[in-house]
């Protein structure tokens, strides 16, 4: 079981730290926002795991993972409400870009952190339907012999949720040391247009993958 355990943590590990759509809402929200913000979201990624943990143990996972019409739902749901955060990042860049004054810049950065961090950290993994696929077709994989599914699959759930929360809390304080590269007002502007760019390209990509 040990075994079997540890090579559960790996795969999971991997995926992990894998660069995805999580790590670019994160991106967003810590620059713009600072390190709380960015913990915030972190936050409610990992609430977003919980759930689709919670519907995988319920079964209600599998039917979205067997339901073409639900799938692509969800899936055009999650891809457009990724490419409405990319152009959001990008339309407050321009314009904190465009403050004459640095009350203005203030000002800007406020209306752009106003969202609830956490709410977009949870949308953005609830609305993300490959989690209901990976959950209910290779978690059960990973599974330690000899105990019961259900105990497995909440086990797994929650050390995916756990590593989760590790890895990209720990990228949120790296981020927060590079405070003063990030303060640089054109440091902030590439940052903001790039990841800008980034969530519309994941949204894209997440509309236009099969399965």
């Amino acid at each position: 079981m040990l075994t079997h355990f540890v090579a559960a943590l790996g795969v999971l590990g991997l995926l992990t730290i894998a660069p995805g759509p999580d790590m670019a809402v994160v991106t967003r929200r810590a620059v713009a926002g600072g390190p709380r913000d960015g913990l915030r979201t972190v936050g409610g990624i990992a609430s977003g795991l919980l759930v689709w943990g919670v519907l995988t143990v319920a079964g209600l996972a599998a039917v979205l993972a067997a339901s073409p019409v639900a799938y692509l739902v969800v899936k055009l749901m999650g891809a457009a409400y990724l490419v409405f955060l990319g152009v959001q990042a990008l339309r407050h860049n321009h314009e904190a870009a465009s403050a004459v004054t640095d009350t203005d810049a203030l000002h800007t950065a406020a209306r752009f952190t106003a969202g609830n961090p956490w709410r977009a950290g949870l949308i953005s993994n609830v609305l993300n339907p490959k989690i209901a696929v990976f959950y209910t077709g290779l978690l059960p994989t990973l599974a330690p012999a000899g105990m019961p599914a259900a105990w497995a699959m909440t086990l797994l759930v929650l050390l995916h949720a756990a590593l989760t929360l590790g890895w990209l809390s720990s990228y949120v304080l790296l981020l927060s040391k590079a405070g003063p590269v990030l303060a640089r007002p054109w440091v902030r502007r590439a940052l903001g247009r790039t990841t800008g760019v980034v969530l519309i390209g994941f949204g894209l990509a997440v509309a236009v993958t099969a399965g």
